[in-house]
């Protein structure tokens, strides 16, 4: 029994690292970042996220259309640039 306690005690301390992208972003900022990009008919990996000292650099967004881009958003998820790859 006490190695099952052990096993559980162990996944649970895990939890916390999965709330979080690769970038090391809360998971509620990768949530409003997701949501943003869903109205905007877009989407994208949310490991492809950066946080910049501006707002985020997203990476690889994928469009209605097919079209992909680099798109770059400030600190309250509002667009001030997108490049095409």
């Amino acid at each position: 029994m006490k190695p099952l306690f052990l096993a559980a005690l162990l996944a649970l301390a895990g939890l916390p690292a999965l709330a979080q992208n690769a970038d090391g972003l809360p998971q509620e900022t990768v949530d409003a970042i997701m949501a943003k990009l869903a109205a905007m008919n877009c989407q994208m990996d949310p490991d492809d996220i950066e946080a910049e000292d501006e707002g985020f650099d997203l990476d690889d967004v994928i469009c209605e259309g097919g079209q992909q881009y680099d798109i770059l958003l400030d600190m309250d998820f509002n667009e001030i640039d997108r490049r095409a790859e």
